[in-house]
């Protein structure tokens, strides 16, 4: 028997070196880690368990039936993040370059649909050259097998794409499905086609790292949620998201105890938002202020910085942030903005995370560029994400609440439960200036001083609208809130929402205006 042990470990062994010593080695050079080394980064000590540590390929072509490494390319299987179930699938790049073949895509496919059997998050830790071209149509039939996985999965389970080497071609799509995709700068790229193609197709020149770095993804084109400095800062921040996620769309996101005092006060607010109110101020810094511990988990803070999205909590809740910012843009909403934050509400809806609103929007972003490149249909697509949110949805006005963008964001109108104002809030269908020169044309221009003149006028429609009382009368606002209270205000109403339940009407599913 003893014989028989020793060939089960020496198997073991040979599964374990995956494309053999001197590929792991140019792994190491190029400064990554292999496959099992990032999964004992990302999940708890020992808790890994593999699957499909013998699975080979099948194909005889092209003389691939000589070589037949154990794993085929992907280690897959389950542990845990904190103590809780993880599934896991790390594309090993020492074999065949990490391509995907029919079996290793079968092995991906198992742990995904085990994940949504059982209900927990599944994480991809992508390094692939891309489809296995000598195996054809079997390969490109395994990206599709996992692409119906991912949308399938879309909304049961969170899913986290980790890009830790290239991702071209077909392979992009799985994560673009998913929930979250982490880059690590300088040494992960995505892009449909590659520099190559772009040069022989359109004569532009571009490295890989311009045309779908991290740097690139996080900036300017929204795939990426997070670039980060290494693999393991990369995987760390794996772990933190998870915090605040529940594992599946039946479960409530973990609470965790915490030393800040629920009815902790935040004096410093009360003179935060500045006196003109043109004057931009950091809206992170109230976020952080009013949260547990000054804990903000931001996503895409590197695109679309004229909206904050994130993870926070308070009195141990986990909690989705949306949050205009005053100082990009003045807080305006435009194309990128209404997107970023429109895929954030629909995520947090799908898995039970409460909404929490800062306002101060003067309004979409005018121009030409913007209408013709669809703002209309993208600024609905946030107002869609508010409408259809069935989780506790709270709203607090700092500032200015102005025209369409009110009601877009979070309004009562469109089912926020609670909605406060901070007496700095200014509630209106446009700004005082703009207002007054549109009511009072004819009576500005025959003015002796219309300067003057405006002046006046500015000022009575400022006292009069731009304030929140009049919503406030309407029920529109339910409070006008000292900023220093804010922090016991949302915990109370959380308090209050914990077990809230609405459903919207029977259908298959909405037509978002994509």
């Amino acid at each position: 028997m003893s014989a028989i042990f020793q060939d089960l470990e020496a198997r073991r062994a040979e599964a374990f070196l995956g494309g053999g010593v001197k590929r792991i080695e140019k792994q190491h050079a190029k400064g990554k880690l292999t496959a099992r080394e990032r999964i004992d980064l990302l999940l708890d000590p020992g808790s890994f368990q593999e699957m499909g540590i013998f699975v080979r390929h099948r194909s005889r072509d092209f003389g691939m039936e000589e070589d037949r490494p154990y794993g085929d390319g992907v280690v897959t299987g389950y542990g845990t993040i904190n103590g809780r179930t993880v599934y896991v699938f790390s594309q090993d790049f020492t074999v065949f370059g990490g391509s995907l073949s029919e079996t290793h895509a079968e092995k991906i496919v198992k742990i995904m649909k085990m994940a949504m059997d059982n209900g927990a998050p599944v994480i991809g830790l992508n390094d692939s050259g891309g489809a296995r071209i000598q195996e054809g149509v079997m390969s490109l039939g395994g990206y599709a097998d996992i692409f119906l996985l991912n949308t399938l999965s879309s909304g049961v389970v969170p899913q986290i794409s980790a890009i830790l080497g290239p991702c071209a071609g077909g392979a992009v799509y799985s994560p673009a499905i998913t929930d979250f995709v982490f880059m690590v700068k300088e040494s992960s790229y995505m892009f449909v086609t590659g520099p190559d193609v772009v040069k022989t197709v359109t004569n532009e020149h571009v490295t890989s790292e311009e045309l779908g770095g991290a740097d690139t993804h996080a900036s300017k084109s929204g795939v990426a949620h997070l670039a980060c400095e290494s693999e393991a800062d990369c995987l760390f921040r794996i772990r933190e998201l998870l915090s605040f996620l529940p594992q599946n769309c039946e479960e409530q996101p973990p609470i965790f105890g915490t030393s800040d005092p629920a009815d902790r006060l935040v004096p410093e607010l009360n003179e935060f938002v500045p006196e003109n109110p043109n004057k931009p101020y950091e809206m992170k810094d109230v976020i952080r202020a009013i949260v547990d511990d000054g804990n903000f988990f931001e996503i895409h803070p590197d695109f679309a910085g004229n909206i904050v999205v994130g993870f926070a909590r308070l009195n141990g809740r986990p909690i989705g942030v949306v949050a205009n910012q005053p100082a990009v843009l003045a807080g305006v909403l435009d194309i990128d903005a209404s997107t970023k934050g429109a895929r954030f509400v629909r995520f947090c809806d799908a898995f039970n995370i409460p909404l929490v609103v800062f306002e101060d929007v003067p309004g979409f972003l005018p121009g030409t560029d913007q209408e013709w490149r669809g703002i209309i249909r993208h600024g609905a697509k946030l107002l869609y994400a508010f409408c259809e949110a069935t989780v506790p949805r709270l709203t607090v006005i700092t500032r200015k609440a102005y025209g369409g963008a009110y009601d877009v964001m979070n309004s009562k109108h469109i089912r926020g439960d609670l909605n406060f104002a901070w007496p700095t809030a200014e509630i209106a269908v446009m700004g005082p200036k703009g207002a007054v020169e549109i009511i009072f044309r004819k009576q500005i221009s025959e003015a002796e001083d219309k300067e003057a003149a405006a002046e006046v006028l500015i000022q009575e429609y400022r006292e009069k609208f731009a304030n929140p009382y009049i919503a406030a009368e309407r029920g529109f606002v339910d409070d006008v809130i000292m900023p220093s209270e804010t922090r016991k205000r949302l915990i109370a109403g959380l308090e209050m929402m914990k077990n809230k339940i609405i459903n919207n009407p029977k259908k298959k599913h909405g037509n978002i205006p994509l």
